[in-house]
């Protein structure tokens, strides 16, 4: 089993996982119904269309 030889410092810890555990900007897309931003993969509460369908009935909102 490999073991370090030296101990690595809390500044070179930090800046790796500073690197690795970055957290993007949720990926938007414009909705062909209403023509608003909307997260992907979820309903366009404004039109209540996923993928071309009617899922939710907008009047009940």
């Amino acid at each position: 089993m490999a073991v370090p030889k030296k101990k690595h410092s809390k500044a070179r810890t930090r800046r790796r996982r500073k690197i690795n555990g970055k957290i993007g900007a949720p990926t938007l897309m414009t909705s062909p119904e209403s023509g608003e931003l909307v997260l992907r993969h979820r309903v366009d509460l404004t039109s209540g269309f996923y993928r071309g369908k009617r899922v939710v009935d907008t009047d009940e909102l």
